[in-house]
C-alpha cells in the first residue's frame, strides 16, 4: 500500500488544479507555460500537481500567460497569500506527529470522518481528563508539558470539527467501555460524554458488542477515514502502525477503497446507533 509523507494542502491543490484549467482554457502545452516561466516543462507539471511550493512570482507570470484579467490575478494571487499563511494547528507543531503536519489542512476541510478503535474511545469522542490519562498510559516517555499540549491540541480539533459541523462516524469495541482509563471518575465522565455525542446530528456512534462474533476490523490497528467534498481532495485513510504516534497515511484509490469496504461491513455488524448504550457497564 502507497504511503503518503508529505503532501499540499487542500487550499494549494484547488489553486493548482485552477492554473491547470486556465492554461488548458487558454490553449497552452506545458512546455508553452515553462516557456514563458523560463523553466522546465515539469516545473509547470509540478505547479499543477501542488508537488513544489507555489510561488506568487510564478503563479503572477502564468496567470498573465494565460490571458487571465487584472481581477481574477488578484483574486487567484490574494487566495495564495491566505493558503501561504501558518495553518490554525501551527501553534502545536511542536507535539504534532509527522503526519499529522500535512494532513491538518485535510482534517480542517474534511466533511466525513470515520474512525475504528479496538480498544479506546475514538480520539475525537475523548474527555480531556481521558485523553490525558491515554497519553499518561500509553507515552510515559513525553514529558508531562508534551501530554498536556497534546491534549489541548485534540480538544481543539474537537472544537474545530464541531464548528464546521464535520460528521463523525466512529465505531468501536465495547472493550473500551469496561477498559479504566484514569480513575472511576474519569471512566464516569467518559461515558457520559458518549452519551451526549451520541446524542448530536452529526455523530454515528456503533459498538461491536463483547460477546459478539469477529468481524472485519477485530485484528486490525485504528483507522481514521477522511472525506473532503472537494474534487482535487483524494480521501485519505491514517492506519496506525506501530507504537504511539506511529501511522501511515494512504492516499491511492485502492488502498482507501479497501479501507472503506472494511468499515462499511464492520458498522454493518456492529450495534445500532441508537442500541449501543445497552454495552455500557
Amino acid at each position: 500500500m502507497a504511503r503518503e509523507r508529505s503532501g499540499p494542502t487542500v487550499a494549494h491543490l484547488v489553486l493548482a488544479t485552477r492554473l491547470k484549467d486556465l492554461r488548458e482554457g487558454a490553449g497552452l502545452s506545458p512546455g508553452q507555460a515553462a516557456d514563458a516561466l523560463g523553466a522546465h516543462p515539469a516545473t509547470v507539471r509540478r505547479i499543477e500537481q501542488a508537488r513544489t511550493s507555489l510561488d506568487e512570482g510564478q503563479v503572477h507570470t502564468l496567470l498573465q500567460a494565460y490571458g487571465a484579467g487584472p481581477a481574477e490575478i488578484r483574486e487567484i494571487l490574494g487566495k495564495l497569500a491566505t493558503a501561504n499563511l501558518p495553518g490554525w494547528w501551527h501553534p502545536w507543531r511542536a507535539v504534532m506527529d509527522s503526519w499529522q503536519l500535512d494532513l491538518m489542512s485535510v482534517e480542517s476541510a474534511a466533511s466525513v470522518i470515520r474512525t475504528w478503535d479496538p480498544a479506546l474511545v475514538p480520539a475525537f469522542l475523548r474527555t480531556p481528563d481521558y485523553a490525558r490519562a491515554v497519553y499518561d498510559a500509553l507515552w510515559p516517555f513525553l514529558s508531562p508539558a508534551d501530554r498536556d499540549r497534546r491534549t489541548e491540541f485534540l480538544m481543539e480539533r474537537q472544537e474545530r470539527l464541531r464548528a464546521q459541523q464535520t460528521h463523525i462516524w466512529a465505531v468501536m469495541s465495547a472493550v473500551a467501555l469496561h477498559t479504566r482509563v484514569g480513575s472511576e471518575e474519569i471512566m464516569a465522565d467518559q461515558l457520559k460524554a458518549l452519551r451526549s455525542a451520541a446524542d448530536r446530528r452529526e455523530v454515528t456512534l456503533q459498538v461491536h458488542a463483547l460477546n459478539g462474533p469477529p468481524h472485519v476490523l477485530t485484528e486490525c490497528p485504528s483507522l481514521t477515514f477522511y472525506r473532503v467534498v472537494v474534487p482535487e481532495i483524494p480521501d485519505r485513510v491514517v492506519r496506525q502502525s506501530g507504537p504511539a504516534g506511529s501511522a501511515d497515511v494512504l492516499h491511492e484509490s485502492e488502498d482507501v477503497a479497501a479501507y472503506r469496504t472494511l468499515l462499511d461491513y464492520s458498522c454493518a455488524t456492529a450495534s445500532h446507533p441508537h442500541k449501543w448504550k445497552e454495552e455500557l457497564p
